[in-house]
């Protein structure tokens, strides 16, 4: 296999989608392995650390989809696809607050999986240039470090997928200034904002949790109502809302 193609760990007890999927990627320049068990598919990621995604099917046998995806969080930041089945939308809402990237219905359109997969990808290649930014931001005691894709809130560092980090960084980059869900959707999602998506509001919304615990209740990320969401900017007030 070419080490240079990313390599992805398809979770999924349906085989036969499972081999469709896989072959369909490998056509892509991906590198595919496939597990058809939540169980499974922890032992492989405890054992190889290669994987730069996860697609994850919600509805299989023993441990569901969710539950691997609260392992899978709990000791790596890998971007994770969560599949979901029809009519799933509050698996898709669950799924993203326990911290997966991205989701996409069943049955999946294989050329669709392939986008969004290059989508998570670029997340974490996006934000490194130190073209027109600095590498480093620092404001309201957290400091991004862009290169690094790493964040420390007050010298301590903080966990964030590759979603809430981009959210982070260019709230931090554009501070003073409403960015709507729709310029989020577009350059953290990288896809179009269609309606009743409410990913980017639920990125958001972790990271905002997380912040909110790392700053001891300060949110230095507002909500403008009807427009979008705003980095305050040094010295003003972030207590809470």
């Amino acid at each position: 296999m070419d080490n240079t193609q990313p390599h992805i760990l398809l979770v999924d007890d349906d085989t036969e989608l499972c081999g469709l999927l896989a072959e369909y990627l490998e056509n892509e320049q991906f590198q595919v392995s496939s597990c058809h068990d939540g169980y499974s598919a922890l032992h492989v990621l405890q054992q190889d650390h290669r994987f730069n995604a996860v697609v994850l099917d919600i509805m299989m046998p023993q441990i569901n989809g969710l539950e691997v995806l609260q392992a899978i969080r709990a000791q790596h930041n890998i971007p994770v696809i969560m599949l979901t089945g029809r009519g799933g939308d509050i698996d898709r809402i669950v799924g993203l607050e326990m911290g997966a990237d991205d989701y996409l219905g069943k049955p999946c359109i294989p050329r669709e999986l392939a986008a969004r997969l290059r989508a998570v990808l670029r997340r974490g290649q996006h934000y490194t240039s130190t073209d027109a930014m600095a590498v480093t931001l620092v404001l309201n005691g957290i400091e991004l470090n862009k290169a690094q894709r790493q964040v420390k809130v007050h010298g301590e560092p903080l966990e964030l997928t590759g979603a809430e980090f981009n959210v982070l960084a260019l709230l931090m980059q554009s501070a003073g200034q409403v960015l709507s869900k729709k310029e989020l959707t577009e350059k953290v999602l990288q896809r179009k904002l269609v309606a009743y998506d409410r990913s980017i509001e639920v990125h958001v919304s972790r990271l905002r949790q997380k912040l909110a615990k790392a700053l001891q209740g300060k949110m230095p990320i507002k909500t403008i109502r009807g427009s979008g969401y705003q980095m305050v900017t040094e010295g003003k007030d972030i207590n809470a809302e």
